[in-house]
């Protein structure tokens, strides 16, 4: 038993001119004796519990989660230096200007690497074998791909700093990584410790950016592992919960709660700051979902009351833009399996409506976007 006050981070040890840090194995059973902790525990809790009901609650709930997963690609990328917006992960590559198709196609390989994520869980635990099928999708022919995509790191690495010189923070040797992942392995699937699962998965996120086992492209996979461990403890049914907004508001404040957790042993303010953010992400992703459902039938009671023999077409169309809101005339037509003409006069009813703005400006290959639903998100 090692109470989380008597913290440990670890070790330093010396490179060639530079010194590295060892984080001490986690797979250990916690506790603390800080009653905030508690507390703090409680309410994350029960806002997780809230959001898991309501998710429940709502019709056709996968309809709407792949906003939320495209908004995580988003903003995880966003950390990470990319400038994509929400309305541009959902374009097709020659809509994107060339200048942006990298940030475009790193954005795209997370959505992917999310949804395969979530697919491959139903067969493998959390795992290096998982983590690097996730990690290969990611850098799949972006900026990160001649960096070992799929593998652990073979070379050190840093964070912060233009060389290992000035660096900010040194994680530990190559040579430690598959040690140091095969115990954080354990820990996450470690059925006979009593920790409470949000407890062990902050524990779990520090040691993983502590061992940054990759060349690139670990804050993503980081941030990514919350969500998959919540789901895979049926915490969560659906993957509706994600922390990259809250880490993101206060970069600052994310960067030194996780650097003073190394530098002074601080893991009980880490999982208190990880906590809070449980609860906080939570409570947002309630409302949010809440807002979808009034869309939804705000626009379903519209269309019914106004659209006569189209209202049926209207209804179909309007749930495929719940899953992707934006769609041509063609992909209209071929939703509601009509004709050209009759998807044309049915788009052009919902811009008049403001429920679609057209947004290429052409006279051909038009676009449109259901701008009130991807408004909820940002």
């Amino acid at each position: 038993m090692k109470e989380i006050e008597k913290f440990n981070a670890g070790r330093y040890e010396s490179g060639y001119g530079y010194k590295y840090f060892i984080p001490e194995t986690i797979n250990n059973q916690w506790c603390w004796k800080d009653p905030s902790i508690n507390k703090l525990l409680e309410k994350a809790s029960i806002k997780l519990g809230e959001l898991n009901s309501f998710s429940r609650l709502v019709p056709n709930i996968d309809l709407f989660i792949q906003l939320h997963v495209v908004k995580e690609a988003v903003v995880s990328s966003r950390i990470e230096g990319t400038q994509t917006r929400m309305d541009e992960a959902f374009l097709p590559a020659t809509e994107i200007q060339p200048e942006r198709r990298n940030d475009w196609k790193e954005v795209t390989n997370y959505i992917k690497a999310i949804n395969s994520a979530i697919e491959k869980l139903q067969q493998l635990p959390i795992s290096s074998r998982l983590i690097k099928l996730i990690h290969k999708e990611l850098l799949n022919s972006v900026r990160g791909e001649h960096k070992l995509p799929g593998e652990y790191r073979k070379s050190q690495n840093w964070i912060g700093g233009i060389s290992l010189a000035d660096a900010k923070f040194i994680p530990p040797s190559h040579q430690y990584v598959e040690e140091l992942m095969s115990d954080l392995e354990k820990f996450l699937n470690n059925e006979e410790s009593d920790i409470p699962a949000l407890i062990k998965i902050a524990i779990a996120h520090y040691q993983f950016e502590t061992i940054h086992p990759f060349l690139d492209g670990n804050g993503r996979i980081g941030r990514l592992l919350i969500t998959l461990f919540l789901v895979k403890e049926h915490i969560l049914d659906k993957p509706l919960l994600y922390l990259s907004s809250y880490f993101e508001q206060r970069r600052d404040l994310y960067y030194d709660n996780l650097n003073n957790t190394r530098v002074k042993n601080d893991l009980l303010q880490w999982i208190k700051y990880f906590l809070v953010g449980i609860e906080q992400t939570s409570q947002k992703a309630v409302e949010t979902l809440s807002s979808i459902i009034q869309l939804k039938e705000k626009l379903e009671q519209l269309f019914q009351q106004t659209y006569g023999k189209r209202s049926r077409n209207a209804i179909i169309l309007l749930h495929a833009l719940f899953e992707n809101p934006f769609i041509t005339i063609e992909q209209a037509a071929k939703i509601c399996q009509v004709t050209y003409k009759s998807a044309n006069d049915l788009v052009k009813l919902m811009q008049k409506d403001s429920i679609l703005t057209e947004m290429t400006g052409q006279s051909r290959n038009r676009l449109f976007v259901f701008n009130s639903y991807i408004s909820l998100f940002n």
